[in-house]
């Protein structure tokens, strides 16, 4: 099954490093997994953001150094 994670690039995520967050995502991608970048997923103050699509898995106060182990659990699903 593939996967997309979305990670917000609004504002207030972007003041709490989302930048890096999608970069690293990008650099850990695997070919079962969509990286996108998206606006505002509703959570503001929490971020930065992530969700896990389909099953709608979310994550907040993401660092770049969660996205390994996130990708990991998510492809054991």
């Amino acid at each position: 099954m593939s996967h997309q994670i979305l990670v917000c690039q609004n504002r207030t995520c972007r003041k709490q490093g989302s930048t890096q967050v999608l970069e690293a995502f990008q650099a850990a991608a695997t070919v079962e997994t969509e990286i996108k970048a998206t606006g505002c997923l509703g959570h503001c103050g929490s971020g930065p953001m992530v969700v896990i699509l389909p099953e709608e898995i979310w994550y907040n106060q993401v660092e770049p150094e969660d996205a390994v182990t996130v990708i990991e659990k998510i492809e054991q699903i």
